[in-house]
């Protein structure tokens, strides 16, 4: 069960013109925008990685925004676990429940989840928060990372997950975020 103390967000690689041909992008900008916020509003921390920004673009602009008070953590491998400083920072941060969200589910989200899972993390593979070019691999990425041991879940799920009571502050302002 998800914890506000012990969960983290990872962002994985919202980019350039590659975020602008994912299948359903409307909704999935939607959607990571929501879970940043929320994110946010609940202080659970937030890593944030771009692949190779200056060969693919920096993060789109809505979500460079509400991450404007951090830098991002800069990768080539396409999992995340395959840069030392993402690996550094997320053990500073002792948490051991993870939401991953970003493009592409196929590639760097899924070796991503594939990694922290070996490494001993439980992953949430936020399902209307990933996306890939094409909705076929899209579904063949969730399906695999729910045979490696990734939960697969939504925003609302994660989000009222975490929040456990219908009641405070909290609460309040989660509503207002997913209706």
């Amino acid at each position: 069960m998800l914890q506000l103390d012990n969960t983290a967000l990872v962002v994985i690689d919202v980019q350039g013109n590659l975020a602008q041909m994912m299948y359903k992008r409307d909704a999935l900008f939607t959607n990571l925008e929501i879970l940043i916020k929320a994110a946010k509003e609940l202080r659970i921390p937030i890593l944030w990685n771009e692949q190779l920004p200056d060969k693919i673009g920096p993060t789109i602009p809505q979500l460079q925004v509400l991450l404007s008070n951090q830098a991002p953590l800069i990768k080539r491998s396409f999992s995340c676990c395959g840069e030392p400083q993402f690996m550094e920072t997320l053990k500073k941060l002792t948490v051991t429940h993870l939401l991953i969200c970003g493009i592409e589910a196929h590639v760097c989200v899924y070796q991503t989840v594939r990694d922290l899972l070996a490494h001993g993390y439980r992953t949430h593979a936020i399902s209307d928060a990933v996306s890939s070019r094409t909705g076929a691999n899209k579904k063949i990425a969730l399906q695999r990372m729910r045979e490696l041991g990734a939960v697969i879940s939504s925003v609302e799920m994660a989000l009222f997950e975490l929040l456990r009571v219908a009641e405070g502050n909290e609460f309040k302002s989660i509503i207002k975020l997913v209706k």
